[in-house]
């Protein structure tokens, strides 16, 4: 499903709810927004709620050792930190097109269990506490959802949260007490003003459950310089890899951007608690059609699930190539579980090389110290190209106390210390069985394996039956096709399930 970069259709529950379930929510309420865009961006805008502090401003042209000195007074300094509220804020948790609206959906988000339901009352997602009040069981194992008006006591009704729809995400405020704080603000906008003279649609949009911790996902994301270097042959080359020497335009308790110059220019914005854009402009001369600038955005929520899990919902869109990405047009052939490989490909490359990562800052601060106040001492990071991890690792020790604000936090150790290399990189658990189109895609596959199977079984017991020698070979060779037709599905049907990484084997 594509989703519009120029116009989001948005609907929002804007009544503190009842004590009734299902308590009717008609009205639209007008948001309070700021417009926030890094300076001297003209084709860089989004819309984000407002915050109480103002950017500072880094000088231009700074150079590099001016720009690391910058930093290193940043992690000393604590003067000018404030801290974020993680509970006042929108979560996505999942594209509509990938929700079942006849079953409970469960999720964790920041800790707490909560499960999706759609009310076909009232024709709208509601999210619910993921407990019964009765006997304290799921809701999500109930077959007819939080529907039970038994007594009339508060008691006896769920724990709902504001829910919102838009740009074709559904988002949860998680504090069942912030109804108010939830009608006055809305969640960053996927806008994209690449070009005037023609509107750019999301080509892509995937999500995946990634068994590392938010501040993980994050500084991962913080680092375009790893993508030639990590998904060599997927979406990058090494061959091609160069510095990319990052200036930070603005950083504040509401996040921070910058951006490099050159080619490709890379222009990120970080909107705190989960959402970074990367914008990517590309000057490139064609045959024929002679010089062309190619953008890419990418476009990342990366959902803080629960200690050391994450959900990642990344939207992507181009203005090249159209014909190669799936879309509504007739022309676009390409299915979209098919894209979703490619996605999965990435995801596989970094979850074994993070998860060894976390391993390392787990052991090195496993006495209970901060990894974002050691993380300079404990790596080398001593480049421009550096500054957008920094810039997070700094942002979350000073404003965001370190990590997420979970209301629960168990006491198991986290997933991937724990985890094997088959359980973390399990595309069905994490992805397949959450997607709509690859879901459908693999029974579709499993069907078409049972077919062949079935057929090559009948063309072989029938290949002895008739007399004519030409018949027997033609019924032998279509048991030979379409037995190799069932080994390819098979071999096809596992990039939906399990399919093993090994950088040093991608040459």
């Amino acid at each position: 499903m594509a989703l519009s970069a120029l116009s989001t259709t948005t609907t929002l529950s804007n009544r503190s709810p009842n004590p009734i379930l299902f308590s009717s929510f008609t009205k639209k309420s007008q948001f309070l927004t700021k417009q926030t865009r890094p300076r001297n961006r003209k084709n860089f805008s989004l819309t984000v709620r407002s915050v109480a502090a103002p950017p500072t401003k880094t000088e231009p042209n700074q150079s590099p050792e001016v720009e690391r000195n910058e930093i290193d007074e940043e992690f000393d300094d604590e003067s000018s930190s404030s801290k974020f509220s993680w509970r006042d804020h929108w979560y996505p948790i999942s594209l509509i097109e990938d929700l079942n609206p006849s079953l409970p959906t469960p999720f964790q988000l920041l800790g707490r269990e909560i499960v999706l339901w759609f009310d076909n009352s009232n024709s709208q997602w509601v999210a619910f506490d993921d407990k019964c009040p009765h006997r304290l069981a799921p809701l999500s194992a109930s077959p007819e959802g939080p529907e039970a008006r038994a007594v009339g006591s508060p008691r006896a009704c769920a724990t709902r949260f504001p829910t919102l729809v838009s740009q074709g995400l559904l988002f949860v405020w998680p504090d069942e007490n912030g109804w108010e704080k939830a009608n006055a603000s809305k969640p960053p906008i996927l806008r994209t003003l690449v070009d005037r003279r023609k509107a750019l649609n999301y080509d892509l949009c995937t999500r995946r459950d990634l068994f590392y911790g938010y501040d993980t996902l994050m500084e991962n994301v913080s680092d375009p310089s790893h993508i030639d270097f990590a998904h060599h042959k997927v979406t990058g080359r090494r061959d091609r890899a160069k510095p990319l020497p990052f200036k930070m335009d603005s950083r504040g308790p509401w996040g921070f951007s910058g951006a490099n110059e050159g080619n490709p220019r890379i222009s990120s914005k970080f909107i705190a608690p989960c959402y970074y854009i990367n914008k990517v402009e590309i000057d490139t001369k064609l045959p024929i059609v002679g010089d062309q600038k190619w953008v890419i955005w990418i476009c990342s929520f990366n959902v803080p699930m629960s200690p050391g899990k994450t959900r990642s919902i990344v939207c992507s869109a181009r203005n090249f190539f159209q014909f190669t990405v799936p879309g509504p047009e007739w022309w676009k052939v390409v299915p979209r579980w098919y894209e979703h490989w490619t996605s999965n490909k990435v995801y596989d490359g970094d979850m074994i090389v993070l998860q060894g990562q976390e391993k390392v800052f787990l052991a090195e601060t496993e006495q209970g110290g901060d990894i974002n106040k050691q993380y300079t001492s404990l790596t080398f990071t001593p480049t421009q190209a550096d500054r957008f991890v920094l810039a997070f690792r700094n942002w979350l020790r000073r404003h965001g106390n370190g990590e997420p604000e979970w209301f629960t936090k168990s006491s198991q150790p986290l997933p991937s210390t724990v985890l094997s290399k088959r359980q973390m990189l399990d595309r069905f658990e994490q992805h397949t069985l959450k997607c709509s189109s690859c879901k459908g895609a693999y029974e579709g596959f499993k069907t078409w394996q049972k077919i062949l199977i079935g057929a090559t079984v009948v063309f072989c017991a029938t290949s002895g039956i008739p007399s004519d020698i030409q018949l027997r070979v033609i019924l032998a060779g279509l048991a030979v096709v379409s037995a190799g037709l069932a080994f390819a599905v098979n071999r096809l049907e596992k990039n939906f399930v399990f399919v093993d990484y090994v950088h040093a084997e991608i040459d």
